[in-house]
Parts: structure tokens; sequence; C-alpha cells
């Protein structure tokens, strides 16, 4: 294994702690800190150069991450999702080739939709009143380490 592997591999496993973290810490405070964000995203042009992206893969990865974080804003602006799964999304989309991210998106929608249900269901059984709020980094977190693979590596 050559230290390009070896740098790929370390990187792999960066995101994988990061998205593990991400996922805890939304399931515990309802937050994902910003510089957890900060760190996939920034460390994406690394992973870039680790895999040997060529410059128009790279302009791909970068129009697919602004269209999925436009899209992703109007769910913020809808109340539908909080800045910190947004920015998850984003950053992840740096790192996803496109199938991967739509393998993502979809598994992410499933494991969100049965977290909500798991809640709703918990919040009735409780009779507890007050906004829900759904801790959706746990969904992208789990989403994106299944969809790793996809990653070109």
């Amino acid at each position: 294994m050559g230290w390009d592997n070896v740098f790929a591999v370390a990187l792999l496993v960066a995101l994988g702690a990061l998205l593990v973290s991400a996922g805890i810490e939304d399931a515990r405070i309802r937050e994902i800190a910003n510089w957890k964000n900060a760190a996939i995203a920034l460390a994406a042009p690394a992973w870039w150069w680790a895999i040997g992206l060529g410059w128009a893969d790279i302009g791909v990865q970068l129009i697919v991450a602004t269209l999925v974080f436009a899209i992703f804003c109007g769910c913020f602006a809808m109340g539908w999702m909080g800045g910190g799964d947004v920015k998850l999304i984003a950053a992840l989309a740096l790192w996803l080739p496109l199938g991967g991210l739509i393998q993502m998106l979809m598994v992410m929608s499933i494991a969100g939709g049965a977290i909500t249900l798991l809640m709703l269901i918990e919040r009735t059984l409780r009779k507890k009143q007050g906004q829900l709020e759904i801790p959706y980094g746990v969904a992208i977190a789990a989403a994106a380490l299944l969809a790793l693979p996809q990653t070109g590596f």
C-alpha cells in the first residue's frame, strides 16, 4: 500500500470518527458543532488529491455540493431541518460521488423517517407536549457511513 493509499485511509477514518461524533452530539444535545462540519468540508480537497480526482470531477463535486446546500437551505428555511444538518449534508456532498450522494440521501430519508416515527410514538406514550426536535444528524451520519464505499477508494 502506497503512502497515498495510507493517506486516503486515514482521511476516511477521520471522516468516520467525525460522523460518529456528530451523530452522538446531535442525539444528545440536538446540535452539530460547526467545527465538525468545517473539518469535513475542509478535508475534502485532501480527499480529492488522495484519490486522484481530476479538475473536471472536482468541478462537478463543487457544483453538486452547492446545489445540495441550496436545496437543504430551503428545508432549513421551512423549519424542516436544523442548520447543522444542512451544513453536514453539504460537506458530505464534497466527498461523495453523485451515485453515493443519492444513496446517502435515500438512506438518510428512510432512517430520518424511522427516527421521527419512533420519537412520535415515544412522545405519545409519555403524553409529552411541545415541539418535537428530531436528531436528524444521526440519520445523516449513519447514511454517510453506509455510503462511504461509494467514494471511489
